[in-house]
């Protein structure tokens, strides 16, 4: 159950990300049913492929970034943050799901989206810890 929520979670932040965001976006029809049916799959694909880039990579780069994330009063969380969506967007593109990252500062305003999200949906959410 844990794992389905976090998979959800990670969906609906990286659905929103592509909604709100101009260059982040899945390909494919873009209003009706149609878009829906489309994009569902490859949505938890990649949101799959960004829990699973976050949880391995992540550590190990924010590890190694230390001295700059200290300098920058950890503003430099964010350009790691970004990295994570820019390699999703790319393991993405070369699997053909139809998920793009376009720049730099796309892959910023849409970690700022994914981050923002994440952490309304799981405040929304019930804890099962209490």
């Amino acid at each position: 159950m844990r794992f389905l929520s976090w998979l959800l979670t990670n969906a609906v932040a990286l659905a929103t990300a592509a909604w709100l965001v101009d260059g982040v976006r899945f390909t494919g029809p873009s209003s009706g049913t149609a878009e829906l049916e489309h994009k569902w799959a490859p949505l938890l694909v990649v949101a799959l492929i960004l829990g699973v880039v976050t949880s391995v990579v992540k550590p190990v780069l924010t590890l190694l970034s230390i001295p700059f994330i200290i300098v920058t009063l950890g503003l430099f969380l964010l350009v790691i943050n970004a990295a994570m969506l820019a390699l999703t967007g790319w393991l993405a593109e070369q699997l053909d799901l139809g998920f793009r990252v376009d720049g730099f500062w796309a892959a910023v305003l849409g970690a700022v989206v994914i981050t923002v999200m994440t952490w309304v949906v799981d405040r929304l959410s019930p804890d099962e810890r209490r």
